[in-house]
């Protein structure tokens, strides 16, 4: 098993986490490092919970609590503000958003239960209705189909009408 040295490793994982995003295959391609090798290296970074200056660049995951100060941070920041500081911290402005919606929502009351067995009951009657459309548009399909079949039967084996035939009673 070959071994890199934590100076190339530290090196690949800026180049995988954000703000660069540089995709696995294409280190795969520039550096000859085996995929998986890379995958794991990304997996240890992300699992890592140190917190230095810049978390978003150094371990490409963030804590709660540095989700929170990111998004009481950019409160007031107007959308270029935003983005130096996106830039600076390695985010994006989406992220920053999604956050904010998640903490804007965190003390909404939780449903009852009897809401929950509503909910539950409307997802099951959704599933049992999509497979009856589902076994329905199949079975139209290949009623379609047989009927297109037959009439196509009916074009080739019919004789035309003025030639004579047992049916229209010409060969006695």
């Amino acid at each position: 098993m070959k071994t890199y040295s934590t100076e190339l490793k530290e090196n690949i994982l800026a180049k995988m986490l954000p703000p660069n995003n540089v995709s696995v295959p294409q280190l795969v391609r520039d550096t000859g490092i085996p995929r998986d090798t890379l995958y794991g290296w990304r997996r240890q970074a992300g699992s890592r919970r140190s917190l230095p200056a810049t978390p978003a660049t150094a371990t490409g995951v963030l804590s709660s609590e540095e989700k929170f100060a990111a998004v009481v941070e950019t409160a007031t920041l107007n959308e270029l503000e935003l983005g130096a500081y996106c830039r600076g911290k390695g985010l994006f402005a989406e992220q920053i958003a999604a956050w904010r919606t998640c903490c804007q929502r965190a003390n909404d009351a939780l449903p009852s239960t009897t809401e929950r067995a509503e909910r539950r009951a409307e997802r099951e009657q959704i599933k049992q209705l999509s497979r009856a459309l589902q076994r329905k548009e199949k079975a139209l399909a290949e009623a379609a189909a047989l009927l297109l079949l037959q009439k196509k039967v009916r074009a080739i084996w019919e004789e035309p009408e003025d030639a004579p035939s047992p049916r229209n009673g010409a060969l006695r």
